[in-house]
C-alpha cells in the first residue's frame, strides 16, 4: 500500500481495526445473520399461512428481516459507505423494535402471534431490543478510532 502523491487508498484497504466486521464486529455480523435467517423464515411462514390473521404484524416482520439482511451485509462489508448503510439500517431497526414493541402491547389484536419485534423481541430473548444498541455503540467506537488514528 503506497501513500505516494496521486495514489488513492480504497475503502477496501482501510486498516483492519476500522473494519465493522473485525473483532467484536464479527459477533455482531453473526448474530445479525442468524436473526436475518430466523426473521425471514418466520415472516415467510406467517405471510404464506396466516396472513389474514395479522397482515400488519407479518409485513412488519418481513420488513425486519430485510433490515437484518441489510445490516448483516453492511457490517460484513465495512468501509465508509457500508458503515453508513449499517448505521441507518440499525437505527431504523431500533426505531422499529421500539415502535412495534409498544404497539404489540397497546393493540394485542393486531399482534396475535409473536413476531421478531413484537413485545420488544421477547420471543427471541430480547435480542432484537439489545442488538441495535450494541450495533450503534460498535459503529460509534469505530468512528472514534478513526478520528484518533487520523490525529
Amino acid at each position: 500500500m503506497s501513500n505516494e502523491p496521486g495514489t488513492e487508498v480504497s475503502e477496501q484497504q482501510e486498516p483492519a481495526a476500522r473494519h465493522t466486521g473485525s473483532g467484536p464486529g464479527r459477533i455482531l455480523v453473526g448474530v445479525y445473520g442468524l436473526l436475518a435467517l430466523a426473521a425471514t423464515g418466520r415472516s415467510v411462514l406467517q405471510i404464506s399461512e396466516y396472513f389474514q390473521r395479522a397482515p400488519l404484524a407479518y409485513i412488519l416482520s418481513a420488513v425486519a428481516a430485510v433490515i437484518y439482511l441489510l445490516a448483516t451485509a453492511a457490517l460484513a462489508k465495512g468501509g465508509r459507505t457500508w458503515t453508513r448503510v449499517a448505521a441507518v439500517a440499525i437505527s431504523v431497526e431500533l426505531v422499529g423494535v421500539l415502535a412495534v414493541g409498544v404497539a404489540s402491547y397497546v393493540d394485542t389484536a393486531a399482534f396475535p402471534d409473536k413476531t421478531v419485534w413484537s413485545h420488544f423481541g421477547q420471543g427471541y430473548g430480547y435480542v432484537p431490543l439489545v442488538l441495535p444498541i450494541l450495533g450503534l455503540l460498535w459503529l460509534r467506537s469505530l468512528r472514534g478510532r478513526g478520528r484518533a488514528s487520523r490525529a
